[in-house]
């Protein structure tokens, strides 16, 4: 008999199993329908290039953070995989730098990393910040976006050592004043410093079954030197705080005339500096441990036309698919696009704004469509976004 945590298997029993398990392998080859994309195991390592130009196929504009990103997971590669032996640098220890994306609602963020999670090599998962609290509180711990990564990695230990996580809403748990609080802020200042060993690199003890649900679970530990951490956030009310530093007022008669920022500028994330962060609320030591900070343009008017039409999954191709499958062709005009894209930008909420006018627009064109008999064309109109008008509609033509 041969005893492991509460249970004992008797010999015959492991070697049935491993039996079973060799005859599976060999009888059933692992599909790639999950990975369509990763060209990475076959050995050769992605470009910055190429990882950049997989990120345009799905991801509108936002070059800079393209590349950020590009160059973030490219040298990732390289730092888990150590290839070939460099004496000159044999005491030379590569570090992780991990990334900090800023952008409004909308922008891109959770799909740039849900789109680097289709063409890596490394296990890849996304958290969110929102949910977690201190340990010993109602929430989630720190370490369940461990455990999530572990789930991704068929809790392959090793392979969960050399992945990459994104923690979204990272500006929700943001210091809520500068003044210290007789209240304990358990979802706030509290998780920063929980992120703090785990993002720079520590052993840390994962529950797989997930946190105080099962304290009988035992932990399984994880070393996250060489995970790549990546953070984003909105960061709503930044733009002030930037713009207040950069603005100068200058009093005097031979002084020159003040120069002012508007927080709402779109391009006001590209002049953040480390001590805007601070005074967001976010804490020194977690701001020194996101060294790249990359952030993203608001969309414009351009960018949200493209958005509907050039991404593989773009918005427009997503209905028309719908479409074709009951026979029938969709087509939008231009002017129907225009004002798609008009009130969208009205909404303020980026890309997500596209959505919400298409499904308004189209829920009765949808909803009718299947009792308009002989029907093979529906063309959407500016009179139909703006005004709810009627789509034209053309009639398949009997065949002689």
């Amino acid at each position: 008999m041969v005893a492991g945590p509460d249970v004992y298997i008797c010999d015959r029993c492991i070697n049935d199993a491993a039996g079973i398990v060799r005859s599976d392998l060999t009888t059933h080859k692992p599909t790639t329908a999950a990975a369509p994309a990763r060209r990475a195991s076959s050995g050769r390592r992605l470009s910055p290039l190429e990882i950049k130009a997989a990120l345009d196929e799905y991801v509108v504009g936002q070059g800079r953070a393209k590349k950020a990103l590009s160059v973030a997971v490219y040298n990732h590669y390289k730092r888990v995989e150590g290839d070939g032996f460099y004496p000159d640098f044999e005491e030379v220890e590569l570090e992780k730098s991990n990334i900090l994306l800023l952008g409004s609602t909308g922008t891109g963020k959770t799909l740039l990393a849900r789109t680097l999670a289709r063409i890596l090599d490394v296990p890849f998962s996304i958290s969110d910040a929102t949910a977690l609290t201190e340990a010993g509180y109602v929430g989630e711990d720190v370490e369940s976006i461990l455990a999530h990564l572990l789930h991704a990695a068929d809790f392959n230990v090793e392979r969960a050592e050399r992945g990459i996580i994104y923690i979204d809403e990272i500006d929700k748990i943001a210091r809520k004043g500068d003044n210290a609080s007789i209240t304990r802020d358990v979802s706030g200042e509290g998780v920063q410093q929980a992120l703090l060993k785990i993002l720079e690199g520590t052993v840390a003890g994962v529950p797989p079954k997930g946190g105080r649900k099962h304290p009988e679970q035992s932990l399984i530990n994880i070393d996250t030197s060489n995970i790549l951490f990546i953070v984003g956030g909105a960061f709503d009310g930044l733009g002030e705080i930037i713009a207040h530093r950069i603005s100068t007022n200058t009093i005097g008669f031979m002084a020159e005339g003040a120069k002012k920022y508007d927080k709402n500028d779109p391009n006001i994330f590209q002049y953040v500096e480390p001590d805007d962060l601070l005074r967001f609320g976010i804490i020194p030591e977690l701001a020194g441990r996101l060294p790249v900070v990359s952030a993203l343009d608001k969309l414009t008017e351009e960018a949200m036309v493209d958005i509907l039409l050039r991404p593989k999954n773009a918005l427009i191709k997503q209905y028309q698919k719908l479409f074709a499958m009951d026979g029938v062709d969709l087509v939008f005009e231009d002017d129907a696009i225009k004002s798609i894209v008009g009130k969208a930008q009205a909404l303020g909420t980026g890309a997500r704004g596209l959505r919400s006018v298409l499904e308004d627009t189209m829920l009765d064109i949808m909803f009718e469509i299947h009792s308009k008999k002989d029907v093979s064309c529906c063309r959407i109109t500016a009179g139909t976004v703006d005004h709810r008008k009627d789509p034209v509609y053309e009639v398949r033509k009997a065949s002689a």
